[in-house]
Parts: C-alpha cells; structure tokens; sequence
C-alpha cells in the first residue's frame, strides 16, 4: 500500500480496525456509527470528516488499491488538477470513483467501481499519496468509454483547458491502443477537439453549430482584431471563414452590468461586420441553430472587404493552445487567463 503522508490539509485516510485504538479505531469504537462510518470493506473513518468531498472520495477509494495498480477516469484527472472534473453529473449526482485493477482482488462497492483493464507501469504515478493513471492515458481511456462522441469531446478538451493534455499528447496514447475498446470513438473525437475551449457548454455549442451548419468550422475563444491591431473582443466560438459568432448567456449574464457589456461589445463587433448570435439559459438547442442559420445567410450577404482579422499583432500573448499555456509564467497565467470559469 501507499504510504499516506497527509499532503492535503483537510482529508483523511481510512483506517483499519486496531485493538489499541492507536492506528484506527477499535471494534467497539467503530459500532459507534456517530463516530465512525465504514468508507469500504474493513475501513473506516470519522463521521466528522466530510465523505462528500471529491478529494476525501478519492482518498477513501485510494486505500483498497494494490499496489501496482490505480485509480483512473474523472477522479484521476481532478487528482491532477483538473478543473471541470468535480465528480457529479449533470444532474449533480456523484461518480464512483474508478479503479483501474487487472485482477480480481478488488470488488465494487457503493462509492467505487472497478475496471479490468490494466495499463503499463508508465502510465502510473503517485501524487501526493495516491495512485493515479497519468493525464493522457486517463483522458484517452474517458474518450473510448464515454456514452457519446460528445462526452468523448468533452472529455478531451476539459482536460486541456486545465492544461493536463495536448491533444497531440492524447493522440500518440491512442495511436497504441488500435484494438482496445472505444478506439473509434476516441478518433473521432480527436478530429473534433479543440484544446481553448472554456466550459463544457462551449463544446456542446461547438459540435451542435458543426452539425447543424454544413461547412460550419467554428473555433473556441479566438481573439478579434482591427487592421491596426486593437482587440476587438474574443467570442466563445467564431466561425473565421462565415464570419459569424457565438457566445452561450448563462446566469451570471443575466446582471445589468454583465448585459450592458454584453451589448457593447455586440455593437462593436456589428460594426466591424461580425454577425453575433447568443444562446440563452433556458433556450432549445433548435432556437439557437435556427438564429445561427440567419445569422449566416446574413453573413453572406456581405460585400466588401472585413475590417477585422485574427492574425494578432506582434506584442499579443498567445494563449490558445496548452503549449502556449504551459510556457506562460505565474505573473503571466494571472494576467491572462483570468477571464476563464473554473
């Protein structure tokens, strides 16, 4: 087993039974359910101690693995670092956290669920305590095992977004893994991924424009610009060759200031020749392609030349891909990410 250092102030590994009470709790001590709870079989931990938590859900399951072995998916990319992986759905409902163990020692039990793949040593790392597959392979196993080529996309460009993957990274994992299950699914997905998108709603507006406008090649976060290099703004999602752009209203759009901003730099972009569509809370996904297919009939209408372009000027700081992202310094990924949910 992993030696348990306590590197994360606030959780708390579970322990075995001890007669002493010195190392866990005793028996008796644990049939007192107000003091202890079972987190798995033959561990146990306070019932002060709150097993709600992603990270103390992730520890708990952490003490039933072998050694050799780890746990992957959602729980291993938020052990990472990863900031959209929280461990619920979208209902908000929590994920068991996932064991990636080739033998059968190890059952499922309420919290956790065991997976027989197995993995190279490689693949495995030990952070702060606890064994987790590494990013790329993690989001590479997610792609193949998702319920639908969306979920596989957003799988891969969340990961991004908290800079565990490239994409490149995620295609040399697959590339190995030819006749392991999911593969097909985790190609396509490749093909679609885009490694600036900022939330999960972005990637479904993404994919719904790609499916629902034939040519439709809409980019995430691609900064706008005037002939002599001002920005102009940067919308959620641009289609460059159209010239048509999307940004999906959530509630924190919903505030007067937020909506006079939002209207300001909808008239700024109208003005230089941009046509803005919005998804708002609440709409259908058919009201938001029926007000895209407008938006580019009216895009093509358009003559003359464009008065903004997406080349940037030569001081702008490129932050659009997780290579650019990583050779940014602390200073800078303060400055310049700050706009980013999550």
């Amino acid at each position: 087993m992993v030696q348990w250092e306590e590197p994360r102030p606030g959780l708390v590994r579970p322990a075995r039974l001890d007669p002493t009470g010195q190392h866990g709790p005793t028996r008796s001590a644990a049939r007192n359910r107000r003091n202890y709870r079972r987190s798995s079989f033959g561990f146990y931990t306070p019932t002060s101690v709150d097993g709600e938590s992603a990270d103390q859900r992730i520890v708990e399951a952490s003490v039933v693995v072998p050694e050799g072995q780890a746990i992957t998916g959602w729980a291993a990319l938020h052990w990472w670092g990863g900031a959209w992986f929280g461990g619920v759905d979208a209902a908000g409902n929590a994920l068991p956290v996932e064991l990636l163990i080739s033998t059968r020692d190890v059952k499922a039990q309420p919290g956790f669920v065991v997976c027989g793949e197995g993995t190279h040593p490689d693949n495995i790392a030990v952070v702060d305590g606890v064994p987790v597959t590494v990013p790329a392979w993690t989001v590479a196993f997610l792609m193949r095992r998702a319920d639908s080529l969306r979920e596989a996309v957003v799988a891969l460009d969340m990961a991004a977004y908290s800079d565990l993957v490239s994409i490149a990274e995620v295609s040399e994992v697959i590339s190995h893994q030819s006749s392991w299950t999911g593969v097909p699914q985790a190609r396509e997905a490749l093909a679609l991924a885009d490694e600036n998108a900022w939330s999960p709603r972005e990637v479904s507006m993404r994919l719904l424009w790609q499916a629902g406008i034939e040519g439709a090649r809409p980019r995430c976060n691609l900064p706008l610009f005037d002939h002599e290099g001002r920005h102009l703004g940067t919308p959620d999602l641009i289609d460059v060759a159209a010239g048509v752009a999307a940004d999906y209203d959530g509630v924190v759009h919903l505030g007067r200031d937020q909506r006079r901003a939002d209207r300001t730099r909808d008239e700024v972009f109208a003005d230089h020749g941009v046509e803005m569509v919005r998804w708002l809370s609440g709409d259908r996904p058919g009201d938001f392609l029926a007000r895209l297919y407008a938006a580019h009939q009216r895009a093509a209408l358009r003559a003359g030349p464009r008065s903004w372009v997406v080349e940037p000027p030569r001081w702008w700081v490129s932050t659009g891909t997780v290579v650019a992202r990583r050779g940014l310094s602390e200073l800078q990924r303060q400055r310049f990410l700050r706009y980013r949910i999550g």
